[in-house]
């Protein structure tokens, strides 16, 4: 059976230093209070323009992120290269709607492309669907309330800029994530994300839709798409995560007094989860699935669903994929047993790549285990280490 357990693997790329620092932060981390008066710390210092990223850039920014511009990524790309472990950049400022800011995003993301067509390591591009319109035009589309003169151009607007990214990536021959948002954005999402599809996957998976697992519909969404796919000829791009916006969502469905959309339990969610799993390779001669997690049982099962399939690990229709800075011992531990892994690889801005950091923070000090599992890890490679000397 696969093993997550090897520590040497799992750091091999991390000097006693980089180890140290990763120790220190995430024992940080794992204080509730620490995250919580940190993250207001940040933001009061935001707010009144007070510097920060000389705290933050040699701490979590630089744990989390590649860097600030893509040529600064090219360290961590090449070093993860040596391990067999694939780079997807991510340009990650988040909350910006102005339009000088959306074109910003859009030509940092064409740039991401271009820089993966001609490097063999950086296999996908990604994007997130806020970075190219308000959230208001988005969640008015997707509840189908009529726009104004205005809004109606904002949403042709945002379904240009989707396509100009998906033919970029067509053009060049680079898979593209489009990642999931708040359930009220994705109506609207989804429907750009299958228009894409249909033109662009005719021969193989291009365009990638994600679904949040933590939802309840999203099983049922996954197989609609299938049948999309099959009556119209193309082929499905379908990623995978439990999902990341658990509270905001119960909150809003609570204050609105609609049914909350999310799984009642982790249970739940797991179940749906490894179903999704099991119908993609059940129906692998029109989908590709790209295995975004951190849960130590659903990346196993994927190796196990490919053995019971007779389907290599190499096979370029599956992919596993985690964070950057997080779960090495599943990455590390997966490319070294020749399956197909990739790393996100954040970059951007110190200063706008602060809420990207603070998510990150939040989740591992929510998800049950995770950061005391990557604390117990360190430790005992740290141990290891001092043994072998």
């Amino acid at each position: 059976m696969l093993s997550f357990e090897n520590t040497e693997i799992a750091f091999k790329h991390r000097s006693d230093k980089d180890l140290r620092r990763a120790y220190l932060l995430f024992r940080m981390i794992n204080s509730n209070t620490l995250v919580y008066f940190g993250k207001r710390l940040v933001q009061f210092a935001l707010g009144l323009k007070i510097p920060v990223g000389w705290a933050v850039k040699p701490t979590i920014y630089s744990h989390f992120v590649g860097g600030e511009s893509i040529s600064d990524c090219q360290k961590n790309v090449r070093d993860l290269e040596k391990a067999g472990v694939k780079a997807i950049l991510d340009y990650s400022v988040e909350g910006k709607e102005s339009p000088d800011e959306i074109n910003r995003a859009l030509d940092e993301t064409l740039k991401t492309i271009f820089n993966a067509s001609k490097d063999a390591n950086v296999p996908f591009a990604v994007f997130k669907p806020t970075a190219f319109t308000t959230r208001n035009v988005l969640e008015k589309v997707s509840a189908d309330i009529d726009l104004t003169e205005d809004e109606k151009k904002e949403a042709l607007n945002f379904r240009t800029r989707v396509n100009k990214l998906c033919s970029t990536a067509f053009e060049n021959n680079v898979p593209i994530l489009i990642d999931a948002e708040d359930s009220w954005f994705q109506n609207f999402i989804d429907e750009v994300v299958y228009e894409n599809m249909e033109k662009f996957n005719k021969e193989k998976a291009i365009v990638f839709n994600t679904y949040q697992m933590y939802r309840r519909d999203r099983l049922d969404a996954l197989r609609t798409a299938y049948g999309m796919a099959v009556q119209k000829g193309y082929f499905l791009g379908a990623k995978f995560v439990r999902g990341a916006y658990m509270e905001k969502e119960r909150a809003r469905a609570a204050e609105k007094g609609y049914t909350d959309p999310i799984h009642p339990d982790k249970e739940s969610t797991d179940r749906d989860y490894n179903a999704a799993l099991k119908f993609c390779i059940e129906h692998l001669e029109r989908i590709t699935i790209f295995n975004g997690t951190h849960n130590e049982y659903s990346s196993r099962y994927l190796t196990e669903l490919m053995t019971d399939h007779k389907i290599a690990k190499n096979d370029p229709r599956c992919w596993f994929s985690q964070l950057f800075g997080m779960s090495d011992h599943i990455s590390f531990n997966l490319a070294s047993e020749g399956y197909n892994v990739a790393k996100y690889l954040p970059f951007g801005p110190v200063k706008s790549v602060l809420p990207y950091l603070i998510r990150r923070t939040e989740e591992n000090t929510s998800i049950a285990g995770q950061t005391g599992r990557e604390l117990s890890l360190i430790i005992k490679e740290k141990e290891r280490r001092k043994r072998s000397l």
